[in-house]
């Protein structure tokens, strides 16, 4: 399951079809998905009855090996469970809590001497809802040892000399504890595993008593790995700076958890983090986490003022601690963990100066296991290789961003956002027809305005529809047709000088491609990807835990217009970004609305438009009153990523426009051919 506040509203086009699975980022599998027969090498389609065997290692990997190789066993691999001591009392039962920690290793090194790195997948997921595209859950025997870990990694690495350790976060499925939600619970809960695989914390054979327990198997290099509320709890570890960690693969993951309940003072769902607490901590735990539920409660206001509570919650400020390497992964369409979690989280690193790389797909909330998977498998392989095992194999000199710019096609950059973008302001002009005006770099005249009035049955996509029509629940600001494609690359934002009615408004703002496409349909089931009955083996399996999952396609859809970034606020935060207060009616206001992180290319021949509108309907909630809003235009400007700068702009809005079909350039600036995909990762020689 993946974290979506709560059976949400229906977005637009139906964004989340089970509102309790989108937090995690599942769909629902099959009966019988984890019970698939043992299967052939990674990547190859499984035949009936066929299994793969690994020939056991008897010489170690020398470290200036290129790749790691499958030379361990995996069926003959160590599992067992051991419960490591947080040190913290969340429950108040007056011991220390214990987290549940299911390890899968391979056998050989430990005889041999060798001690072996760690990837870790710490998640409250593991037993109320499922991870991954088919909703994997952990299985144990009758003795409790575990014997499915869901997801490929432990199939993929484990015989290629890895330790895959998943945690149950404090208070799910076998820990102590409580959930508290990306708080001091949920990331200690994490943090102290690190330390034991580290030795400098404590484990045992038990949840209760039992003997001591050392990690003397590995060598306490550890990789956090994990979609959505997973990859969550590895921003917030890496950012106390611990010891060992060293690299994070986070995937459509929060940075700060006032920004995924609220945008800007605006409510983004009809409930706070108390409902996704009880959703996926343990029976045993909703009983006596009471204290804890109410602290989520209190310590969360619905009127958006940000608290002690959300401070705590916030991984950006600490960004300057991490000392692990970060692989980011976003989905530019992820309407659930929309990607200005993935730009400030960025730019703060880039500040810090962590070395780091990116994807950007344009899914929704999905993993690239279901997007990309082949290369996604390879790359991820050499990146573990190179942070974990310290192979010298040249992932850290590769581009720095893949970005998919159309359904399978993508392309690089050295890095991102590319060094030609520059912040570029465009202004709001009028035009003939009454809301719809122009876009460009003159300032509207003093005392030009535009109107309109919140309206909360209308979405970005119902605004996008009607851009050139005047209609009373937006208003909208459009380029002339591009001479050239227009690449806007990174974070932006709008500053709104606007007069309410009415005591309380809540505002949008949107970036539109207007103009003909097909793209992955980020709006329907699956977030742009389609699962197909076919199945490929990523590893070896048992009877217990298969390695074979099913494949996906693209889906695709063909559109008029694209909304490519959004940005959302409560009017009464204008003085306080923390704190909303009642507005004067009459009174101008300005205030300015951070638009989410995208990579995105206007073809020449299409139009680039801004939407100011109220309430968006199906992302925000509405505010307590219908405000009408005049817009003062000559204080409402944007201030755009563009690449290129305000030349790029100039030279695209200037010219004559290519013929239908006929693109304007070759290629946006700053965009490199794309990298021939890699064959189907196997097991290399």
């Amino acid at each position: 399951m993946e974290i979506r506040a709560r059976a949400a509203r229906r977005s637009y086009r139906a964004l989340v079809t089970v509102a309790s699975a989108t937090l995690c980022g599942v769909l629902l599998a099959p009966a019988g998905a984890q019970a698939a027969p043992p299967g052939p090498p990674p990547g190859q389609a499984p035949s009936t009855g066929q299994a793969l065997t690994t020939a056991s290692a008897t010489v170690p990997a020398k470290a200036s090996a290129k790749v790691s190789r499958p030379v361990y066993s995996y069926e003959g691999a160590v599992r067992e469970s051991v419960w490591v001591d947080t040190g913290l009392d969340g429950d108040g039962d007056g011991r220390t809590d214990r987290v549940a920690v299911d390890i899968v290793r391979p056998r050989e090194p430990a005889r041999q001497g060798r001690k072996i790195p760690v990837i870790m997948d710490a998640s409250p997921y593991y037993s109320c809802c499922g991870r991954g595209n088919e909703s994997q859950k952990k299985t144990y025997d009758a003795d409790g040892d575990p014997l499915g870990f869901p997801l490929h990694y432990d199939n993929y690495f484990v015989p290629r000399g890895y330790a895959f350790v998943a945690v149950d976060l404090a208070g799910t499925n076998r820990s102590d504890g409580c959930v508290d939600v990306g708080g001091r619970s949920d990331i200690q809960s994490a943090k102290a595993v690190v330390d034991w695989l580290g030795g400098r914390a404590r484990g045992y054979a038990s949840r209760t008593g039992g003997e001591r327990v050392r990690a003397d198997w590995t060598t306490g290099a550890t990789g956090m790995i994990g979609k959505s509320y997973d990859g969550t709890i590895a921003n917030g570890v890496a950012a106390t700076g611990v010891e060992g960690l060293r690299t994070i693969v986070p995937i459509g993951s929060i940075s700060s958890w006032y920004d995924y309940y609220f945008a800007q003072g605006a409510p983004l769902y009809s409930s706070g983090p108390e409902w996704l607490s009880d959703y996926v901590e343990s029976p045993e735990a909703r009983t006596r986490c009471q204290a804890v539920q109410r602290d989520l409660v209190e310590g969360a206001p619905r009127t958006g003022d940000r608290t002690a509570l959300w401070d705590e919650r916030d991984y950006v400020p600490d960004a300057h601690k991490v000392r692990a390497s970060v692989f980011a992964v976003h989905g530019m369409q992820d309407l659930n963990v929309r990607t200005k979690h993935l730009g400030q989280w960025w730019d703060a690193l880039a500040d810090a100066g962590v070395e780091r790389k990116i994807w950007l797909s344009q899914t929704g909330h999905v993993d690239p296991f279901d997007f990309r998977r082949a290369t996604w498998v390879d790359t991820l392989h050499r990146w573990f290789d190179h942070y974990l095992l310290g192979y010298d194999n040249g992932v850290e000199r590769e581009p720095m961003a893949d970005i998919e710019r159309a359904p399978d096609q993508w392309s690089t950059d050295r890095v991102w956002p590319p060094r030609a973008t520059a912040a570029t302001t465009l202004r709001p002009g009028t035009g003939t027809v009454p809301g719809v005006g122009t876009l460009g770099r003159t300032p509207a005249a003093p005392g030009t305005t535009g109107t309109f009035t919140d309206d909360r049955r209308q979405s970005e996509e119902d605004w996008a529809a009607a851009i050139d029509r005047s209609t009373p629940a937006k208003n909208g600001f459009i380029t002339r047709p591009l001479s050239r494609d227009l690449r806007l690359s990174g974070s932006g934002k709008v500053t709104v000088t606007a007069t309410p009615s009415t005591t309380s408004a809540h505002l949008t703002a949107v970036l539109v491609d207007l103009g003909p496409d097909t793209i992955r349909d980020y709006g329907a089931s699956g977030e742009g990807i389609t699962t197909l009955t076919e199945r490929t083996c990523w590893g070896p399996s048992t009877t217990a835990d298969s390695s074979c999952y099913r494949e996906t396609a693209a889906r695709t859809t063909d559109v008029a217009h694209t909304v490519f970034s959004r940005g959302w606020a409560d009017l009464g935060t204008y003085a306080d970004p923390d704190k909303g207060r009642p507005l004067t009616p009459g009174t101008a206001y300005t205030l300015t609305i951070d638009l989410a992180a995208s990579d995105h290319v206007v073809p020449a021949g299409h139009r680039l438009a801004l939407i100011i509108g109220g309430t968006d309907s199906g992302l925000i909630d509405p505010p307590s009153t219908t405000p009408t809003l005049t817009l003062d235009l000559a204080r409402t400007a944007a201030k755009l990523p563009l690449v290129g700068g305000a030349a790029a702009f100039q030279r695209a809005t200037t010219g004559p426009v290519p013929r239908p079909g006929v693109s304007g350039e070759s290629r946006p600036s700053g965009v490199t051919e794309p990298r021939p995909t890699p064959p189907i990762p196997g097991d290399r020689s």
